[in-house]
């Protein structure tokens, strides 16, 4: 298909802390026009901390929205005007305890183009050293280590519900070149 769409017009329905939602008049590719609902948020960065001895950092956190606890890799959202880096490093080490010594970075993702502009910055994070785990009010969380041969593995059958986790996990298994000790295809 080729063409864009038009924004022909937008009313603001919604404006929270971590995004705002509005509802654009919109004419497709197709000609046809509609309203559409888009929840609009500032982006965000994710990091696959791996220690010197091939151990994964992730995070056990609990997550109202699922109902429950889910195993994630450490994220969060940008802050206004600061770099998906910046992001990284910060956020690893408030959810973590370690401080990244580099980053490598594995490409980004839409989180759920449907309806939100959401971009993810994912991020592989080693020559990681101690410092102090930092967590604001909302952050309920554990760490958790794990090889990251085995959390690549439990990714691709399906074991960890985060999908931001899931492909960084992936990708950062990919590079590092777990999948083929694994034997699991990219």
């Amino acid at each position: 298909m080729s063409g864009q769409g038009e924004r022909l017009g937008t009313r603001e329905i919604f404006r929270g802390r971590t995004f705002h939602v509005d509802v654009d008049r919109v004419r497709l590719p197709n000609g046809r026009e509609m309203d559409m609902e888009l929840v609009h948020h500032r982006g965000a960065a994710a990091v696959v901390p791996v220690l010197e001895d091939g151990t994964v950092l992730l995070v056990r956190q609990y997550r109202y929205a699922t109902g429950g606890w889910l195993l994630e890799i450490p994220a969060g959202k940008l802050d206004s005007g600061e770099s998906p880096e910046t992001c990284a490093i910060r956020e690893t080490e408030e959810e973590t305890g370690y401080r990244p010594g580099t980053l490598q970075a594995l490409g980004w993702i839409w989180t759920t183009p449907g309806f939100a502009d959401e971009k993810i910055w994912l991020f592989l994070a080693t020559g990681l050293s101690l410092t102090a785990q930092v967590l604001g009010d909302d952050e309920v969380l554990s760490v958790e280590r794990m090889p990251l041969q085995e959390a690549v593995e439990r990714a691709a059958r399906g074991e960890i519900h985060d999908g931001k986790s899931a492909l960084a996990l992936t990708r950062a298994g990919y590079v590092l070149g777990v999948l083929a000790q694994a034997g699991t295809a990219p």
